[in-house]
């Protein structure tokens, strides 16, 4: 498919805009993740400045010393495997499959596969998990 602004091959506007809205839920996620852990940092160790600078990966520590030490394990968690699944779009590459454009990745084992609308679903309803978390952990 092309469009007037670009010469170059892009996937169906369905799927990009799959693509452009799981990078929108995860990147709430992560603000949303930023303000829980400013939240109850109660020694003020964190500033949104240092948070948000970061990459997503690097917000463990900061998730383990605040969310996780007033709740357990669950936000920390759902996170992480979030934040590998959003690495996946995120490095990906275009490729041509059954004559359409998609985009495929490659995982640290050189595994390789297409990332698909059902991914994309199912990376959005992730998010939509742990932003249920996280309200629930705000408490409104």
């Amino acid at each position: 498919m092309y469009e007037q602004y670009t010469r170059q091959a892009l996937p169906s506007r369905n799927y990009r805009e799959l693509v452009g809205s799981a990078i929108c839920v995860f990147n709430s996620n992560n603000s949303f993740i930023i303000e829980n852990i400013l939240r109850h940092d109660k020694e003020h160790e964190y500033s949104w400045y240092e948070l948000i600078g970061g990459t997503s990966g690097e917000l463990s520590k900061p998730i383990k010393e605040t969310i996780t030490k007033y709740s357990d394990t669950k936000i920390s968690n759902h996170f992480s495997n979030i934040v590998q699944k959003r690495n996946r779009i995120i490095h990906s590459f275009q490729i041509t499959h059954s004559g359409e454009q998609m985009l495929a990745t490659k995982q640290k084992d050189n595994k390789q596969f297409i990332i698909t609308e059902e991914y994309l679903y199912d990376f959005i309803e992730e998010n939509e998990k742990l932003s249920s978390l996280l309200h629930e952990f705000r408490r409104y």
